[in-house]
């Protein structure tokens, strides 16, 4: 069976400002684009 991943990145590379492939309907930078670092 092929590994689990959280969140489809195989269709094309999300922009930071686009929405989130997860369909939170968030800006990916504020989903699941965002880094460990929050303070900034």
């Amino acid at each position: 069976p092929a590994p689990r991943r959280p969140v489809q990145r195989n269709l094309k590379k999300v922009g930071r400002n686009d929405p989130c492939p997860c369909g939170s309907g968030k800006k990916y930078k504020k989903c699941h684009g965002a880094t460990t670092s929050v303070g900034g």
